[in-house]
């Protein structure tokens, strides 16, 4: 995190563990306030690659599953990057920005991503660098998140993926399951002024709340226990405008598109609530209850604390044992309710 702009979260009570933000002191209230009513939430502690050079856009659009084409000054969306067998390595949001693309995703995954990416680069007019720092990042998120947008700023993006432009910030529409999300990026003054204003009727909650609406909204997030273990449908990108199956050829293409085509999807997330007295950590297994136990039916894709409190889980699961109880560990583990997603998903893979 830049020190300007932990300067300033410590100014309005921020308390930190090292230089990782935890919360304002009262994560219990955190949590509540994240799922009920209007909250800001610094996104440092999420990483940022960015890709530039005269060769960005079509290079990406060969090693990603999205159709970097569609992105824009005005268009975000979501994508992943995949291994030859169709396994996702991260998830994460594309951004056009001052000629670069920058690509928004769990912090553990950008060096590997970076790495990787960077193998095939060959001869191409491509730069690829961790870009956390280069701008402020924040969310907001609630009832009225729309309307403090118009006064402050005289507008908002109006549709999910929708990026707009105003007073040297770029604002992007993303999904949430009952009220209006946003991301904000921009310089430290921008930000600074903005943040302030919102902070008047918006109470700033730390990095769990906003991981809580993002596990609400049903959005998939990859960490490094579970690289490489799905493919993208298992985790709804399809589901989230994440997946174009007519863009060409991409690593794992062929798989994505087989499945997409040809195959039932056996296998995708849900959202599950599972009253447990410890966060199910991501890659953990999830089975049936009662069954022999010699192989889980699914695994934790993330987890977050519920004001409720039970955790909210969003879990990759055989279609078939998500219609039978389920359980978090084993097979007489902590009960894990299906809890319907936000959003439809399509009638095939």
């Amino acid at each position: 995190m830049r020190d300007d702009w932990k300067k300033h979260l410590l100014n309005i009570g921020a308390e930190f563990d090292g230089d990782r933000l935890r919360d304002y002191g009262n994560a219990e209230r955190e949590r509540s306030m994240a799922v009920n009513g209007d909250v800001i939430c610094d996104l440092s502690h999420r990483g940022l690659l960015e890709v530039r050079g005269g060769d960005a856009r079509s290079f990406l659009q060969g090693q990603l599953g999205n159709d970097v084409r569609a992105v824009s000054d005005t268009r975000s969306q979501l994508s992943s990057y995949c291994n030859p067998k169709g396994r996702a390595y991260a998830v994460f949001r594309v951004f056009h920005d001052r000629d670069v693309f920058l690509l928004e995703m769990n912090a553990d995954a950008v060096e590997p991503v970076r790495k990787r990416l960077g193998m095939f680069v060959m001869r191409a007019e491509v730069v690829i660098e961790n870009a956390e720092d280069s701008r402020i990042r924040f969310g907001l998120s609630g009832p009225t998140a729309e309307r403090q947008l118009q006064e402050n700023l005289g507008a908002f993006p109006g549709e999910v993926n929708e990026v707009l432009k105003r007073n040297e910030l770029a604002i992007v529409r993303v999904p949430g399951m009952v009220h209006p999300r946003f991301e904000i990026a921009g310089e430290i003054d921008a930000c600074s002024a903005l943040w302030n204003d919102l902070n008047v009727h918006s109470a700033p909650v730390g990095p769990e709340g906003w991981r809580l609406l993002d596990i609400l909204a049903g959005i998939p997030a990859i960490y490094p226990e579970t690289s490489e273990a799905f493919v993208p449908q298992m985790v709804n990108l399809h589901a989230l405008d994440g997946i174009s199956f007519n863009k060409g050829c991409y690593p794992g293409q062929e798989v994505v598109a087989r499945m997409h085509y040809l195959g039932k999807l056996k296998r995708r997330m849900y959202r599950l609530a599972i009253e447990a007295q410890e966060r199910p950590a991501p890659g953990s297994p999830v089975f049936r209850a009662g069954g022999d136990g010699r192989q889980p039916d699914g695994e934790i894709v993330d987890a977050a604390l519920h004001p409720d409190g039970l955790y909210a889980v969003l879990a990759v699961v055989q279609v078939a044992a998500a219609e039978q109880p389920l359980r978090w560990g084993s097979t007489d583990g902590p009960e894990a309710h299906v809890i319907p997603l936000p959003y439809s998903m399509p009638g095939s893979a």
